[in-house]
């Protein structure tokens, strides 16, 4: 529907004041939650240096995709502050109440990686699923 606007775009950053804001794409529910952990990561380090050297499965069920996203991004960035590892490719399928999906990465390396910005959470406020316009909204905690 925006491939016109945004092509292969993932995800944009968005102004505001002191957090980190994106809206994530995709034609699918899976597609834009596996974009905006894409994107989180993404302000975490330089995504494009991560390879994917491990995978792990992540298995969710929520009462609504807001929360379930909230949920799939929260339990990335627990892995990443207690495993130190950084994911840099996402394969999710969700219907909206449950999710599984299988997130590869690696282990944090400074020679590496380079920090950017330190994530501390991810946040309802703004958040939005727009499934007329592809896209999601969120805000990260930095």
């Amino acid at each position: 529907m925006l491939d016109w606007l945004f092509g292969a775009m993932r995800y944009r950053l968005l102004e505001h004041t002191a957090d980190a804001m994106v809206e994530a794409y995709g034609k699918s529910l899976g597609e834009k939650f596996a974009n905006a952990a894409y994107a989180m990561f993404d302000q975490i380090t330089d995504i494009k240096k991560v390879e994917p050297r491990g995978e792990l499965k992540v298995v969710l069920s929520g009462p609504s995709r807001e929360q379930l996203l909230v949920d799939f991004l929260q339990e990335l960035l627990f892995l990443h502050d207690t495993e130190d590892l950084l994911f840099c490719e996402f394969d999710v399928r969700t219907d909206g109440g449950t999710l599984e999906a299988s997130v590869r990465g690696e282990k944090y390396d400074s020679s590496r990686h380079p920090k950017r910005s330190l994530v501390k959470g991810v946040t309802y406020h703004r958040l939005e699923i727009d499934d007329r316009n592809d896209k999601v909204t969120i805000l990260f905690d930095v």
